[in-house]
């Protein structure tokens, strides 16, 4: 287990997840290959799961597909997915229904393994809270993006006690789903990126979009936030 660094930012420990390379992501992802050759994943064309998949495959000596909707310039992460070696399914239209029905069909005919929105695989939330624990941190605050819900979950498991926000910048989320952190609902669609860019690099699409919150509502000198991906290298 690699631990992650912590850094201080504006009076808030900021854990660097985004120094791990892959991303959070990239700690669990590979667990795909276990049964697999090729995996393959339906993403937002700004989703920071293509290039975790794209590190991880590339480290193992796997295959990655990666089905993202039809653009005419590419988003950066796409692009850096594909010179990590990753093969890119364009998809028009590109509705994300649509794009994760061409994926689903493409492991019908070809046996790949298809990992489900925001790579909730088995594994994933004691991925997380390993890495969590492993800071050594005892945080009374702790401040996250959400997309699927997965990071919220790992890391309730490692800091049950602490008070968890989450910032959800796609689609609505359960309590369940987010192990009963309080929601905070970003303005923009995903899409959109953050007004505010953060002092550390980070994906505009969605940790700083969390930070943009964290920052305006946090408790001072309490306070954690995950930072979980890199802005993309265009």
């Amino acid at each position: 287990m690699t631990a992650p660094i912590v850094e201080t930012h504006r009076g808030i420990m900021v854990i660097r997840d985004d120094l791990f390379p892959g991303g959070t992501k990239a700690r669990y992802i590979g667990r795909v290959f276990d049964c697999a050759d090729e995996a393959v994943y339906a993403s937002p064309a700004e989703g920071g799961a293509q290039t975790a998949l794209a590190t991880v495959a590339r480290a193992l000596g796997k295959r990655a597909t990666i089905f993202v909707a039809q653009r005419a310039k590419p988003h950066a992460r796409t692009l850096e997915a594909a010179r990590l070696g990753a093969k890119v399914v364009p998809v028009s239209p590109g509705y994300l229904s649509v794009v994760q029905a061409r994926a689903k069909e493409y492991c019908r005919n070809t046996g790949a393994f298809l990992i489900p929105f925001g790579a909730e695989i088995p594994g994933a939330v004691e991925a997380i809270a390993a890495a969590a624990r492993a800071t050594r941190l005892d945080p009374e605050e702790v401040w996250c993006a959400a997309g699927s819900g997965v990071l919220a979950r790992g890391l309730a498991a490692a800091w049950p006690s602490a008070r968890r926000h989450v910032v959800q910048v796609g689609r609505d989320l359960t309590p369940r789903e987010v192990a009963g952190a309080q929601v905070h609902r970003y303005p923009l669609a995903f899409g959109k990126v953050a007004k505010l860019t953060p002092p550390f690099p980070s994906d505009p699409h969605y940790d700083a979009k969390a930070w943009e919150v964290c920052l305006a509502r946090h408790r001072p000198g309490q306070a954690v936030f995950w930072n979980v991906a890199p802005v993309a290298r265009s």
